[in-house]
């Protein structure tokens, strides 16, 4: 969700608010993982798994079509597509919500 980067807005009034993050369209790259998931799979341990930082989850579902419906909870059996350069990514991102 790249937390670390959220800033905090005020409107004229002085209401306070978050802009909401918008995520780019991850590109195929031949480095990507695949994985085939398993009971208690969750997004977050894999994003751990590969990227040492749970909260880089968004990264897998976005780049899977966010195939989980809101879940946290891949289907067991469902092949995921793990990008692996995390660093072009991030970049993505800070370029699409102008960080």
């Amino acid at each position: 969700m790249r937390y670390d980067k959220n800033i905090i807005h005020k409107t004229s009034s002085g209401k306070r608010y978050y802009k909401s993050k918008i995520y780019p369209d991850i590109p195929y790259s031949d480095t990507d993982e695949y994985i085939i998931t398993t009971i208690g799979d969750r997004l977050d341990s894999i994003a751990y798994s590969y990227y040492n930082n749970a909260e880089l989850w968004w990264v897998i579902s976005v780049a899977n079509n966010n195939i989980t419906n809101g879940s946290m909870f891949p289907t067991p059996g469902t092949q995921l597509r793990v990008p692996t350069n995390i660093n072009s990514v991030l970049n993505l991102f800070d370029q699409v919500n102008n960080l």
